[in-house]
């Protein structure tokens, strides 16, 4: 079972959305409190299982409603994803990714891991 880690950061607070095996799958903006904080993840949990892809690394994409998954090059050339919200509001952030399959494991991770996942302080 994933879990969503709750941390300290020196700006705020954030969240880490970590799969089963501990790895990181998505992280959060840094919110200013802990309750903000914990909607954000709460948000995760709602839309992450049923927002669809929004490909924008293809030409004409097809523009999706929020809350979606955009999928999306960085400057570095590398893939990425961000959830938003039904608000349009980004609440999760991938890491980057070479291969854009990858990235698409990401977004998987994400649906499977967000409903269930205990939120949990971070060591």
């Amino acid at each position: 079972m994933g879990k969503f880690k709750i941390k300290n950061v020196p700006t705020g607070i954030k969240f880490d959305l970590t799969a089963a095996n501990g790895e990181v799958i998505a992280t959060s903006e840094v919110y200013t409190t802990r309750q903000s904080c914990l909607k954000g993840a709460e948000s995760v949990r709602k839309n992450g299982p049923v927002a669809p892809i929004e490909d924008q690394t293809v030409e004409n994409f097809k523009q999706e409603k929020h809350p979606k998954f955009e999928v999306y090059l960085d400057k570095a050339g590398e893939y990425r994803f961000r959830l938003k919200a039904s608000n349009g509001e980004n609440i999760a952030f991938s890491e980057g990714y070479t291969a854009k399959a990858s990235c698409l494991k990401g977004i998987e991770s994400v649906r499977k891991n967000c409903p269930d996942a205990e939120i949990v302080d971070a060591e």
